[in-house]
């Protein structure tokens, strides 16, 4: 005994979701580098870099919302 074949569905497609924006202040990097400054009076600047996490995005790079 045969049964009855079953018709088929279209499945469901969700559209993509749209990024969201880099942020302004990190410009989608999630870190901020400043110069190493040495010394008390004068501050001379050195040729090392320190990196720190943006506070606006909290380092995700990602316009908050």
């Amino acid at each position: 005994m045969a049964t009855a074949k079953q018709p088929t569905t279209r499945r469901k497609t969700t559209p993509a979701k749209p990024e969201p924006a880099p942020c302004p202040d990190c410009d989608g990097t999630g870190e901020h580098t400043e110069t190493v400054r040495v010394g008390a009076r004068k501050g001379r600047a050195t040729d090392d870099h320190q990196t720190a996490l943006c506070l606006t995005c909290w380092g995700t790079g990602q316009t908050p919302d």
